[in-house]
């Protein structure tokens, strides 16, 4: 495979759902990858899925560990830099979602460390391997804007990740930085946000990556989206 002329994403929580999906999509695009997942069986089947497609980098680990992070940052350099982090990896906490009054406060720090300090701790780490018009996603719900019972703490994660996002785009106009709701999905995920409960007629993950697909090579301005309200426009196509 010739990479020579091809972008390059690091997508976190790659090995089953939305972040599989994507990255399945992003290979078959021509764009070569870092992916990690923190269980490793899962992610070497991804990784040989992809690598029959394009340039794969696995690694498997958890986002929260700087030894890990920084085992991805080498990775992306190898491969001559970013054009693409997409922070998709994160943990919904307690299943069933219990209420906040009594929401074990350990385990709400491992939901916000997880999945607020973990993304931007990548952020941070992959700056400077950042190409021109390089673009971050991160992805967020609806559960950010909205006051669900039961939500709290998923929920408080996700509404400091969207505020991050903002702060980050006005602070660096220069890169295009996106927090992005994919909707409801039928993924491991939301089947622990409803335990016991019927999924099935939730949209599979594939769904969503036509908007993500849309920010990632499209020419919208930083700010918040909806996946699946995006607009897209097929390659060759584009704005």
């Amino acid at each position: 495979m010739d990479g020579s002329n091809s972008k390059t994403a690091l997508v976190t929580g790659a090995s089953r759902g939305l972040g599989l999906a994507l990255a399945h999509e992003l290979a078959r695009r021509g764009w070569r990858l870092v992916i990690d997942a923190r269980g490793a069986p899962a992610l070497d089947v991804a990784a040989a899925e992809l690598a029959r497609v394009t340039e794969v980098r696995a690694l498997a680990g958890d986002v929260t560990d700087s030894h890990h992070v920084a085992s991805l940052v080498r990775a992306a350099e190898e491969l001559g830099g970013l054009d693409a982090l997409i922070n998709n990896a994160g943990i919904l906490g307690p299943s069933p979602q219990p209420e906040l009054k009594v929401y074990p406060l350990d385990v709400l720090e491992a939901v916000f460390r997880t999945n607020v300090l973990a993304p931007l701790r990548l952020i941070q780490a992959t700056y400077p391997l950042f190409k021109p018009d390089a673009r971050i996603v991160n992805v967020t719900s609806d559960a950010a804007v909205e006051a669900y019972p039961g939500w709290g703490g998923y929920a408080g994660a996700k509404a400091a990740l969207e505020q991050i996002s903002a702060v980050l785009a006005v602070e660096d106009p220069s890169l295009r930085i996106y927090w992005v709701d994919p909707g409801d999905m039928r993924t491991q995920m939301h089947q622990d946000a409803f335990p016991g409960e019927d999924i099935s007629d939730r949209p599979l993950p594939e769904e969503s990556v036509p908007g993500f697909i849309e920010l990632l090579e499209g020419t919208h301005p930083s700010g918040r989206h909806a996946a699946r309200d995006l607009p897209f426009a097929p390659a060759g196509s584009r704005r």
